[in-house]
């Protein structure tokens, strides 16, 4: 079975060791009573997070979907082929019946666990769901999930305000390049470039339907960086502009590290074509104007409960 991490972004162990080195400099230079209270509060988030954890994993299996061949067979079967694909290790995936269209991952031990929110299912293509799968598996691949726990913990030690602001920011940078990480990954799961790019765009703008609105979203999120307003923020942000996203990503598929893992993750695949692999159009191999459906021969727009039969009986819940 094909299993690597190369993918992660060349300097995300750079800033992660980075990072730490400064909160332990932090430590060092304030006293000794500082350094007992610092002590105390990383073990005392440590602590917390353990029972926050626990005590989340079980708020889910109580109130959300969980995500397997008895209850949600299609959609268990694309959670199955990702993880063929990423080896990402055992994973509980949820369901989350509730308005947002987001995902996430969380877990100190094994299995970890990944949340998707119902509204993905909606606006996505079994595709483009693929990519927001393999994104989530990418960070339980890379050990974000552990390490956003125990880098987030030492960051938000006791500090001068000024120390403070800096630990903040470089935990938010090593964040960053996290999700340039991951959404390689999400492009290994869904093997398709322009795939990638919609799922992305759909996150912030889910009306997307036709080859127009994709090209008017798409303006939108091209401006966000023309605002210096908007690049100091992103030094605070967990997550980098879209734009940046989506640029690194197009860099990435050009590389020959990612064909040649692209061609080993798919490997993994023994069987030949899962029953929905051909639901989109097949990936293009240049023109990224094509990533949205053309306005001239638009596919017809299934139901939700055409594409997942089993969210019928979640309605009638």
């Amino acid at each position: 079975m094909f299993r690597s991490r190369i993918y992660r972004h060349d300097n995300e162990g750079l800033i992660l060791v980075l990072t730490i080195l400064l909160v332990l400099g932090v430590i060092i230079l304030t006293s000794t009573v500082t350094f007992c209270v610092s002590g105390i509060f990383i073990v005392g988030m440590f602590v917390l997070s353990g029972i926050m954890i626990h005590s989340h994993h079980q708020s889910l299996m109580r109130h959300t979907l969980a995500v397997d061949d008895l209850q949600a067979p299609e959609l268990a079967q694309l959670v199955e082929d990702c993880a063929v694909k990423l080896q990402p290790g055992d994973v509980d995936v949820f369901l989350a019946n509730e308005d947002q269209l987001n995902a996430y991952t969380f877990g100190m031990g094994t299995p970890k666990v990944l949340v998707l929110y119902r509204p993905l299912l909606q606006v996505m293509s079994v595709r483009e769901l693929s990519f927001v799968v393999g994104h989530e598996m990418g960070h339980v691949a890379l050990g974000h999930t552990w390490l956003n726990t125990i880098v987030g913990g030492l960051a938000g030690i006791p500090a001068p305000f000024g120390a403070a602001m800096l630990l903040y920011a470089a935990f938010r940078w090593w964040n960053r390049l996290c999700e340039y990480s991951a959404d390689r990954a999400g492009l290994l799961a869904c093997g398709d470039l322009n795939v990638g790019i919609a799922a992305l765009v759909k996150l912030v703008a889910p009306e997307v339907q036709t080859q127009r609105d994709f090209d008017k979203a798409l303006a939108l999120i091209d401006a966000e960086d023309d605002l210096v307003s908007n690049r100091f923020m992103e030094m605070f942000q967990s997550h980098p502009m879209l734009i940046r996203r989506i640029e690194k990503l197009k860099a990435y598929a050009q590389t020959k590290e990612y064909m040649q893992l692209q061609a080993g993750v798919n490997s993994n695949l023994h069987a030949p074509s899962r029953e929905y692999a051909n639901a989109d159009s097949p990936s293009s191999q240049g023109d990224e104007n094509k990533t949205m459906v053309s306005e001239r021969n638009p596919k017809p727009q299934l139901k939700p409960e055409e594409k997942w039969p089993w969210l019928k009986s979640i309605d009638r819940e």
